[in-house]
């Protein structure tokens, strides 16, 4: 006959190591994955300290002398670059501006007083993003040649606020869905319309989710390559596009090139950090309960 043996549960005080010792595993890979993201963009701020004599060494002279030659070609070359900056923050800014009055009602109307089949409308709206934008830009391009819009910015302000409008309205409707009904109930016994309420009580209480939902929508559109390349000649160009005049048929100039691509990313990073706390708190609403 055997005996059975107990089984003494785990204590509190064991869990503890063993959770500890998750979380230096979890920090440390989020430590490496950190790395390796940032390596490339100090890697491109650095050559574009360098010559091009020094930057073009393979392996890369990491060590070499430091000159901001790349940084005065870049403004005092051949070709201006503010318009092409301008022509970003314009296209990028209104775009944001028009998506986020777009999808703030869409999500109220798909999250606190949701319409009828109202997954169905999420579902559209994700089914949109399914198409690569290289299978409509043909259409576009005819469409825009049509009526007279082609080497225009508000073609590019169109085409980014459609682009970004489903994003937007998925993260909206996770947000404004975390905002307690009994708010909403209590601010309606007290005779708040719908203006009212989106006005003085929706839009505070989520705007760390608008902060989040319209800094991915700025960074969409400042980054955004194909619509910009293909639809625009000389007047609306952007950025993105700007860089890639660097790429010639003497070669690719890469101190020039790591100069350009620095000022062109500073407006996303000096936006991504104005708005870190924002950022991370709009993302992580509604992970915990």
């Amino acid at each position: 006959m055997t005996a059975a043996v107990a089984t003494r549960p785990t204590t509190h005080a064991e869990k503890e190591p063993r959770k500890s010792h998750a979380n230096v595993y979890f920090g440390v890979i989020a430590w490496i994955i950190g790395i390796i993201f940032v390596v490339p963009v100090l890697f491109m701020i650095l050559t574009s300290f360098h010559s091009e004599a020094d930057a073009s060494t393979n392996p890369p002279s990491v060590g070499a002398p430091l000159t901001l030659d790349g940084y005065r070609e870049f403004f005092s070359g051949g070709i201006d670059p503010w318009p092409y900056l301008a022509n970003s923050l314009t296209a990028s800014v209104l775009s944001t501006i028009i998506v986020l009055a777009l999808a703030i009602p869409a999500a109220y109307a798909c999250s606190i007083r949701p319409v009828r089949k109202w997954t169905d409308v999420m579902f559209f709206f994700l089914s949109t993003k399914m198409l690569p934008p290289v299978a409509g830009l043909l259409p576009i391009y005819l469409i825009a040649q049509r009526i007279n819009m082609l080497d225009n910015i508000f073609l590019l302000v169109i085409l980014y606020t459609s682009m970004n409008l489903p994003i937007a309205v998925w993260m909206m409707r996770s947000f404004l869905a975390e905002i307690p009904p009994a708010i909403l109930e209590a601010a309606s016994i007290d005779g708040a319309g719908l203006l009212y309420q989106m006005r003085r009580i929706i839009v505070p209480i989520s705007m760390p989710g608008i902060a989040a939902t319209s800094l991915i929508c700025f960074i969409f559109s400042w980054n955004e390559l194909l619509f910009a390349r293909v639809l625009t000649g000389v007047s609306a160009q952007t950025g993105p596009v700007f860089l890639t005049s660097f790429v010639t048929s003497q070669g690719l100039f890469l101190a020039k090139v790591c100069a350009a691509a620095t000022i062109v990313s500073l407006p996303v990073l000096i936006a991504g950090f104005a708005a870190q706390d924002k950022l991370v708190q709009g993302l992580s609403l509604g992970a915990v309960k």
